[in-house]
């Protein structure tokens, strides 16, 4: 049996957060009536001139160095032409020969490999288009809908260096972590912020790569995933049986579970870039550097590692925490109101997410916090505890004036809370080392462990006990 293989390269655009347009003062939002929010800069009209946002240059700026990215101090912008109903100027500004930045990587973990290092072979900026309406008008007519014209975009070409559907996948969703992470977009592959065209070719030893093909618009991490393994058991059967894959540009078809064709792969010279003529070049300077590095965040995969290393947690649960921005806040949150990061994120990622809403995590973390010491106190039980917490995330009861009406926990003498936390602090001697140097975050894990050991410490005195026996150390 021929041991196959296959090389897959992504092409993920991201819409900016930014307040207006790449090229013109008109909305950057979703949504909306129907070309209603145009100009004659999105049109593309005779003596419109184009001007650049400077914040969505800051934006792309801030993602090429979190990817570790090397930027181009003086990148040009060129035109891609070609013709299609939703694109009235006949082409799209975007960057071609001398882009925004280039090289980079993204960290992909996964438990059947582990850890692997992607390459970035660009990063650019450029113009999105509009879209077509298929089904919404009377009788067969396709509508266009322009407002999405003129969008500022961020493309992020990856190296060829994927080998699987699922790594493409882990790559998709860790650049869309640091996407949110870094708040350059907000990435919601359900609202269109986030797409992705994937590139792919089977690979066989002692033969050469079939003709890449590139499957468009994929707008989920399954479809990612779904579309890339039915187009690789598409190819592996046409060479099988003898035939000759050929270069092409394919959709995806969720509900037949195949790629179908669309049209031949373009090639470079198909676009006829060119400079645009009505934008000088775009320079990157010292200051904008470092307004884009104002403020950055721990990177992705450093959190990851810290939560699985300093906190206890599982890779998969550190995974999933840190892959959304959002879980981090919130189980930081209850982290440092006192919950041991064990139990914080194994109710996070069951019982606050089962009752959670696209927009919002509820309840707040501090109630939440409160809830969950009072589990570990005895003072109330792990069933009644997930009830209070549904029935206050749908806003049935006040969560905070339920836990009011708790039995108070039992008092300890101060001898005996010293004697708890300095057991906790003998048990984990690296991380007091750690913590000595800098690692203040630590604090609350030790009060939490204090907790646990404890069962009905009241957690403001477990927190003045420990602070006090670790600036002693």
């Amino acid at each position: 049996m021929a041991a196959w293989g296959s090389v897959i390269g992504l092409e993920v655009h991201a819409r900016l957060e930014t307040r207006t347009k790449l090229f013109c003062s008109c909305p950057n939002s979703a949504g909306g009536r129907p070309n209603s929010r145009l100009c004659p800069v999105c049109l593309g009209l005779p003596g419109a001139l184009p001007a650049v946002n400077r914040e969505a240059v800051r934006l792309g700026v801030r993602l090429a160095l979190a990817l570790g990215c090397c930027l181009e101090r003086r990148c040009c912008w060129a035109r891609k032409s070609y013709f299609y109903p939703d694109l009235p100027k006949g082409y799209q500004i975007t960057q071609y020969q001398r882009p925004l930045a280039i090289g980079g990587k993204v960290r992909i973990d996964l438990p059947e490999t582990g850890s692997r290092w992607i390459g970035i072979e660009r990063v650019h900026l450029e113009e999105d288009a509009g879209k077509s309406l298929h089904g919404v008008l009377e009788g067969s007519s396709t509508g266009v809908d322009l407002n999405r014209c003129g969008v500022p975009l961020v493309e992020i070409v990856s190296a060829p260096e994927l080998t699987t559907p699922v790594e493409a996948a882990a790559f998709a969703r860790r650049l869309r972590a640091v996407l949110r992470t870094t708040g350059v977009s907000r990435a919601e592959m359900e609202r269109g912020s986030l797409r992705c065209d994937a590139n792919v070719s089977l690979t066989c030893p002692g033969r050469p790569p079939s003709p890449r093909t590139e499957i468009k618009n994929l707008n989920s991490f399954r479809h990612l995933r779904r579309a890339l393994e039915a187009e690789i058991a598409r190819q592996r059967k046409i060479v099988e049986a003898g035939g000759q894959v050929r270069s092409e540009t394919r959709g995806w078809d969720d509900r037949r579970r195949r790629t179908v064709r669309l049209r031949a792969k373009e090639v470079a010279a198909e676009y006829r870039y060119l400079p645009e003529p009505d934008l000088p070049d775009l320079q990157i300077d010292d200051a904008l550097e470092q307004e884009a590095l104002a403020g950055m965040p721990e990177p992705v995969h450093q959190r990851r590692d810290r939560y699985v290393a300093d906190l206890g947690l599982s890779a998969e649960d550190a995974g999933r925490l840190t892959d959304d921005p959002r879980l981090v806040a919130y189980f930081e949150a209850l982290v440092e109101g006192g919950v041991t990061p064990r139990l914080a994120a194994n109710w996070l990622l069951s019982e606050v997410l089962a009752h959670a809403s696209v927009s919002s995590l509820a309840p707040p973390a501090a109630q939440v916090a409160r809830l969950l010491r009072a589990l570990v106190e005895g003072r109330i039980r792990t069933h009644r505890a997930k009830a209070l917490l549904a029935a206050a995330a749908a806003g049935e009861v006040c969560l905070a004036q339920a836990l009011e009406q708790l039995p108070e926990a039992a008092a300890r003498s101060p001898q005996q809370l010293e004697r708890i936390c300095r057991q906790v602090l003998v048990e984990h001697p690296r991380l007091v080392e750690r913590y000595r140097e800098g690692k203040s975050a630590l604090l609350s894990f030790f009060v939490g462990r204090a907790l646990q050991a404890s069962g009905d410490a009241d957690p403001r005195q477990v927190r003045e006990v420990m602070e006090r026996l670790l600036a002693a150390m």
